[in-house]
């Protein structure tokens, strides 16, 4: 069987005078694949991300966590160690998330309602759901 393309197989490439040659990453980008949803995947990866449900705390639990803050108010000149869980609000849905913060307490701003640790993290007095630290076992 005669081969199709014999009469041009052996010719050389044709080179246009009119323009000129075509870069190679011009030449790959117009292969290179495209989204036709930009964004599309950050939206369901969004979505699909669990926030929790803000605890409401009851009054036994807000008494002892007063209490906790004013021993801890009253011992500053010590820089107590203490392990603080709070919740953090999320900042694109409904909800958030409990994060526990270990650190030494460097001041309480009563008047803002803010925990400060010596690292200079601020912590919400309204968002604290427990405390822990060795210096509540004396």
């Amino acid at each position: 069987m005669k081969d199709c393309y014999e009469d041009i197989i052996h010719r050389p490439r044709p080179i246009s005078k009119a323009r000129r040659k075509m870069a190679l990453l011009d030449r790959a980008a117009q292969f290179s694949p495209f989204a036709a949803l930009s964004g599309y995947e950050a939206a369901v990866k969004e979505t699909a991300r669990i926030t929790e449900e803000k605890v409401e705390l009851d009054e036994y639990v807000l008494g002892a966590l007063s209490r906790k803050l004013q021993i801890l108010a009253d011992r500053l000149a010590e820089a107590p160690e203490v392990s603080i869980t709070h919740f953090q609000p999320d900042s694109k849905k409904p909800g958030g998330r409990y994060i526990t913060a270990l650190g030494q307490v460097q001041k309480i701003k009563e008047y803002e309602r803010i925990v400060v640790l010596s690292d200079g993290r601020e912590i919400p007095i309204e968002e604290i759901v427990k405390i822990d630290g060795e210096i509540f076992d004396r």
